[in-house]
């Protein structure tokens, strides 16, 4: 899986064989510029949903529910979900939580919504982690992580989005779910990857978190085109036909 948030990020993608793309609240920080994702809304969301929709019909396209647009209540969560499900035509809607958002998550799934769960480090409550550290460290932790896990495949949930986890916890919760699992930062034995459009192919050259790999420096070769464009232009070598 990999994040896109606009029409052409979503053609591109999609014509890249993925198959599954996520239209994460990751929006704020490498598409607004925001430090960190909580001013994402709702509007935001179906705004950019809807383009990706457009950008690829093929693939399957889950939303991310931004913040305070869920946890209040089971009547936030049906309302902004269907809202996302409506407007955008997306397949399914992503949410962070374990234990706290079950009935959310039951309420959805009844309704018809299909819904991905988050655990692990969830970015929406970073600062009650005080930053983006690496979660579920020590056997506790990976044991009550497991747990989470589990209670959300019975709540309903289709997969789980494990983030920044110690690897170890990540196979004990793999192994131990029937639906797939979605790692970042979480290891190789996930059932499968999930990563930033922005962050696998450099688009910010400065930025570069330690849970990505590049696989190309895009955002180079589009400072080096741009600028021979605008000296082409300077020179007087621009040809437009």
């Amino acid at each position: 899986m990999v994040t896109a948030y606009d029409y052409t990020s979503a053609l591109l993608v999609q014509s890249a064989g993925i198959q599954a793309i996520l239209v994460g609240d990751s929006l704020g920080m490498v598409v607004q510029g925001d430090s960190d994702t909580l001013a994402v809304t709702l509007d935001d969301t179906i705004y950019h949903t809807k383009w990706v929709v457009r950008g690829a019909p093929q693939a399957f396209i889950i939303a991310d529910m931004p913040f305070m647009s869920y946890q209040p209540s089971v009547e936030d969560a049906l309302r902004s979900a269907g809202r996302v499900l409506k407007e955008t035509k997306a397949q399914a809607v992503k949410l962070e939580g374990g234990l706290e958002m079950v009935p959310q998550v039951e309420a959805l799934v009844a309704a018809g919504i299909p819904v991905m769960g988050h655990i692990g480090m969830q970015p929406q409550s970073f600062n009650q982690y005080g930053g983006y550290g690496k979660q579920a460290k020590t056997a506790e932790e990976q044991a009550a992580l497991t747990e989470k896990a589990l209670v959300l495949e019975q709540a309903g949930v289709f997969s789980i989005v494990l983030e920044n986890i110690a690897h170890e916890a990540a196979r004990q919760t793999t192994e131990a779910l029937s639906i797939p699992t979605i790692g970042i930062g979480a290891g190789l034995d996930c059932d499968g990857q999930i990563q930033v459009f922005h962050d696998i192919l450099g688009l910010i050259p400065e930025f570069k978190p330690r849970h990505t790999q590049r696989f190309g420096e895009i955002g180079a070769s589009i400072i080096a085109a741009v600028g021979a464009y605008a000296d082409a232009v300077r020179q007087s070598q621009f040809v437009s036909k």
